[in-house]
């Protein structure tokens, strides 16, 4: 397997295990770390170069992210999603691109309708009794609580990511 591979395959484990992390960090506590964000940070500036993406690639992959971070934050300031939620879709933005951050966009908000959607079904039945000793349940489950948007953002990077640059380097 080639140096360019191997980067390629740990990177696809990395950001699977952060995506997995995050939602279900957010769909529990409600919050997505900084240090996580800065993990994907991270690890995409060293991982990139080892996959073979050149520079013109990264830098737009750069772009793309401050914009949809500066778009995020927009949203944050409106108080329609999180800020680990902006800084989330910007990470992941710059992982996936020009090719594929609008797919990843409307994946994101398609699934994130329906999820939103099951919630409010949820909220709208009797919590079980078995579920009540679970305060994350019980936060999820209560009226006007906020909304984990990670559960969609991670739902929709895993349908998006296998189109991604990073798993044609592998195969």
């Amino acid at each position: 397997m080639t140096t360019s591979a191997l980067a390629a395959a740990a990177a696809t484990l990395l950001f699977a295990f952060a995506m997995m992390h995050a939602g279900l960090s957010d769909l529990t506590t409600n919050k997505i770390r900084n240090s996580l964000v800065l993990l994907l940070l991270l690890a995409y500036g060293v991982l990139a170069p080892l996959a073979g993406f050149t520079a013109y690639e990264i830098g737009w992959s750069i772009a793309v992210a401050l914009g949809v971070l500066l778009f995020g934050f927009i949203l944050f300031a409106m108080g329609w999603i999180g800020g680990g939620d902006a800084k989330l879709a910007a990470v992941t933005a710059l992982w996936f691109g020009t090719d594929n951050t609008l797919a990843y966009l409307l994946c994101m908000a398609l699934l994130g309708g329906v999820f939103a959607l099951a919630i409010y079904l949820f909220r709208m039945r009797p919590l079980p009794e078995r579920l009540a000793s679970k305060p994350w349940i019980v936060r999820l489950h209560a009226s006007g609580a906020k909304m984990p948007y990670g559960v969609a953002m991670a739902l929709a990077a895993f349908v998006v990511f296998p189109s991604t640059s990073w798993m044609t380097v592998i195969f």
